[in-house]
């Protein structure tokens, strides 16, 4: 059996549409409700549920609520708040399943359900599909309603805030970007707490502005804010908080490889690497194994997807992580991807070391790259696409062991995404340009 509704994160689609709506939503809780008693046998338990600021959200949040009370389950609802404070809530309050209502990156006219197993962590593919065969053909005649809602903002922070001494921010210019997201109530609260003077983008949330221009796909606000201001760094988060785009005081994006390369380095250097192992995707850079491996380590790779990740790291007991987009896991702190986590942690190491951004970054040469999205109608199996395997199987064959190709539809949207790594910039231009010619030829374009 295979997926039918989840992705690599969760359901998404557009609210109003044939599966993000309040009938699917609340269908979707009976089936994981009927999940969590297979999980449970006592066929009963909490279950906590957080938002993002989407207009939708509310109303979605509380049909899940409501099919999983139809079946039993104790619903505490945390309002809005990042992905990561409800896998947080999910451990401290022993539930036995936590949601997250929530599209994202993704623009506010789309939304999303993602779920948390008792141990704060993302069902696996296998779980997945053990809720879709658990969907019920109609929603419940009769909903029985047992829910509360719950503070779970203050108990994160806490918990979060221990990665800096107190007060040790004092003197720091940070400006910080919050996609109109649901990190406004959490990141700018905690860097103030830790004395750092805060100047905010993308902090006035109206329900249909989240991401909107803001946040970690678009850094170009944050780039120019940073050198206007002075500031020290600049941290931008997605819609749920998970991921983390930093940028140095004068106004260079780093990615999530840069993060996870600088992390990586700095815990080999201290010896807290656990298995001196750095888990990340086949998106990431050549550039990170290389730093890595010069560091003494090693570099796991797996599919793209945070999930994935954890999955890796779980399985060979690492305990850093993550995506070239800006999702970065560090187990001893989080269970799942964690922004301001993530944030914090390349804090401590400029505190540390004393050094600027600009500084650090420089651990991580990456190798020429360059990607390209492409919007499709349908996403043909890509194996049986008439022209498009031979282009890649050639272009890989010209690169050898100087890059690599990389070709795959997004799991949360309509798009095909093409990768190309090489020894020069004209290579990797022509690579691309020969895959796009190809991919417009094989497939309907929008």
């Amino acid at each position: 059996m295979s997926r039918k509704y989840f992705g690599t994160d969760g359901v998404r689609g557009p609210y109003g549409g044939p599966v993000i709506n309040e009938n699917f939503a609340e269908r979707l809780g009976v089936a994981a409700g009927r999940f969590a008693s297979r999980m449970n046998h006592d066929g009963v338990g909490r279950v906590v549920l957080g938002r993002d600021t989407r207009a939708s959200g509310a109303s979605l949040l509380n049909a899940v609520a409501s099919g999983l009370a139809s079946v039993g389950f104790e619903c505490s609802l945390l309002g809005v708040l990042p992905t990561p404070a409800v896998a947080a809530a999910v451990t401290r309050e022993k539930a036995v399943l936590g949601v997250m209502v929530t599209a994202s990156h993704n623009p506010a006219g789309d939304n999303g359900i993602k779920f948390f197993g008792p141990n704060g962590v993302k069902l696996n593919d296998s779980q997945e599909e053990e809720i879709e065969g658990l969907l019920p053909d109609t929603t419940p005649t009769v909903i029985s309603r047992s829910t509360r809602t719950s503070e779970a903002i203050e108990p994160y922070l806490e918990k979060v805030g221990r990665l800096l001494p107190p007060q040790s921010l004092i003197g720091w210019k940070v400006v910080l970007d919050t996609a109109n997201g649901a990190t406004c109530p959490t990141s700018p609260a905690l860097l103030r707490r830790l004395g750092a003077e805060v100047i905010g983008i993308g902090n006035s949330p109206d329900g249909q502005n989240i991401n909107a221009g803001v946040g970690s796909e678009h850094p170009e606000k944050l780039s120019a804010r940073v050198v206007v201001e002075r500031a020290r760094l600049g941290i931008a988060h997605d819609g749920d908080g998970d991921r983390c785009i930093l940028c140095d005081e004068h106004g260079a994006v780093l990615d999530g490889d840069e993060v996870l390369t600088l992390l990586a380095l700095d815990a080999l250097e201290r010896g807290s690497l656990a298995q001196k192992t750095l888990v990340i995707t086949v998106q990431s850079n050549l550039g990170v194994d290389a730093a890595v491996r010069a560091a003494g380590g090693r570099v796991l790779r797996t599919s793209v997807g945070d999930r994935y990740v954890i999955e890796g790291m779980r399985s060979c007991g690492a305990n850093l992580g993550g995506e070239s987009s800006g999702h970065v896991i560090c187990s001893d702190y989080s269970p799942t991807g964690d922004g301001l986590v993530a944030a914090l942690s390349v804090i401590s190491v400029m505190l540390r070391t004393g050094k600027p951004l600009s500084e650090l970054r420089r651990c991580l040469r990456k190798f020429p790259q360059q990607t390209l999205n492409l919007r499709v109608r349908e996403k043909r199996e890509l194996s049986k696409l008439p022209h498009l395997p031979t282009a890649i199987q050639a272009l890989e064959r010209d690169l050898g062991e100087r890059g690599r190709v990389l070709v795959r539809y997004s799991g949360t949207e309509a798009k095909l995404r093409l990768l190309v790594e090489g020894p020069s910039e004209e290579i990797v231009s022509r690579g691309i340009a020969r895959l796009e010619s190809v991919a417009r030829t094989d497939l309907d374009v929008v």
